[in-house]
């Protein structure tokens, strides 16, 4: 029985300094006793109760080579964990690229709406600058076309004489809203000083009282100062003013000149 055999196997480093001086066939009787160690420890494994001991095909030792050799099975373990790992680092390193890609394209993208955008931007304030500059051009024309066709009206002139005068008054007098015609205050001109602007009547109860008569249709002071007519002078003796005033006074109390025939 080998049940209690042990054999001692040698150090991985004490077998490389031992390697240099070993002759083949002492390599021969180490690894043959190497065989039977392995052989005595699988005997040494079956407990010392049994029977009988089951005969057959030794256990396959584990596969190990000494020296310059790699174990198998460790290499293809880690040739699979460094294919694995570089397949993954390819695959992310593919994501970032396409990331990137993809932001580049996005930010080109942009830039291409902004850029339309400040085109469009610029074209329409063209337009528009042109737009105004049209406008401005027309009104410009427009303006001058107008100053063209649209001459000032000439200051109408009267005649400094007693047809001058009423015609002038009439124009006043229309443009205030007085009511007369020419042949009624040409009448009542005639009648009351003969056409002379400067008459005046120091006879009658109104000179006897101090207000005089005056001018060309003999109106007393207080009454030219009451129907004065704005736009006319403050001189009772000025044809126009001594007229339109007349007129005024006449239209508030009888209606118009054209109804007095008498001393009014």
């Amino acid at each position: 029985m080998l049940k209690n055999l042990h054999i001692r196997r040698l150090s991985p480093a004490l077998t490389k300094q031992l390697r240099p001086a070993l002759t083949k066939h002492n390599k021969i009787a180490i690894a043959g006793v190497s065989t039977l160690g392995a052989a005595a420890l699988a005997f040494s494994a079956v407990p010392s109760s049994a029977q009988t001991v089951t005969t057959g095909t030794p256990a396959a030792a584990p596969q190990a080579v000494y020296g310059s050799q790699r174990i198998p099975e460790i290499k293809g373990t880690v040739t699979d964990q460094l294919a694995t790992e570089t397949v993954k680092v390819e695959a992310i390193a593919a994501k970032q690229k396409a990331a990137a890609d993809a932001a580049t394209k996005k930010a080109a993208a942009a830039a291409a709406v902004k850029k339309a955008a400040q085109e469009r931007a610029a074209q329409e304030r063209a337009t528009q600058a042109h737009a105004t500059q049209a406008h401005a051009a027309t009104a410009a024309v427009s303006r001058s076309t107008t100053r063209t066709a649209v001459k000032p009206a000439a200051a109408k002139s009267y005649a400094n004489n007693l047809d001058g005068w009423i015609r002038h008054s009439l124009d006043i007098m229309r443009s205030k809203g007085i009511p007369g015609s020419y042949s009624g205050l040409h009448r009542n001109i005639m009648r009351e000083s003969s056409g002379n602007p400067q008459a005046i009547n120091d006879w009658d109860i109104n000179a006897v009282n101090g207000i005089p008569s005056k001018g060309l249709l003999q109106v007393i002071p207080p009454t030219f100062a009451a129907y004065h007519v704005a736009g006319t002078s403050w001189n009772i003796y000025d044809p126009v003013a001594n007229i339109t005033a007349a007129a005024n006074y006449a239209a508030h109390r009888y209606g118009s000149i054209d109804n007095v025939n008498s001393a009014y």
